[in-house]
């Protein structure tokens, strides 16, 4: 076969073509949004939506709660480091000094899922949580929602 050409369609047997696979299974997350534009639904029906999406896209084989639980205890972690400082204008300097920091959990996640710990859904959904942090109060609203979808994930564990 040439450059150009295309590949011959010939279904395997689960329905997809030879030497492809199965559609990545993905996630929305256009719907979890801290701040002022915050959903009331936040942390209770779209944690659990998520919680759901991302139990069934592992399949068992990824995203155990215990990798899981590695992501939020880190950001309960900094956040803890955030808000022990007395003071809003204390706890801005304390989050401007800690961001970088912070936004580095991109890169952690992303090394999870190339050791093949958790899954794309999972890396979109934390990714998108961590890129929506600015400032304090989303931090905070950053770790409620990974609070509530842990809890609703190990619900669905069971």
């Amino acid at each position: 076969m040439t450059y150009g050409q295309q590949r011959p369609q010939t279904s395997g047997p689960r329905g997809f073509d030879r030497g492809d696979r199965p559609p990545a299974p993905t996630i929305d997350v256009n719907d979890i949004k801290f701040g002022i534009e915050m959903p009331e639904q936040l942390f209770s029906d779209i944690a659990q939506d998520k919680a759901k999406t991302i139990f069934e896209a592992g399949a068992g084989r990824k995203n155990k709660s215990t990798q899981l639980r590695k992501f939020y205890d880190e950001l309960v972690m900094w956040h803890d480091k955030v808000t022990f400082e007395q003071g809003s204008e204390s706890k801005a300097l304390k989050y401007k000094e800690l961001a970088p920091f912070i936004k580095m959990l991109n890169a952690k996640v992303a090394y999870a899922r190339g050791r093949d710990h958790v899954d794309l859904c999972f890396e979109k959904l934390f990714s998108h949580v961590i890129r929506q942090i600015a400032d304090p109060d989303t931090l905070k609203h950053a770790k409620l929602f990974m609070e509530a979808f842990m809890g609703f994930y190990k619900a669905e564990e069971k």
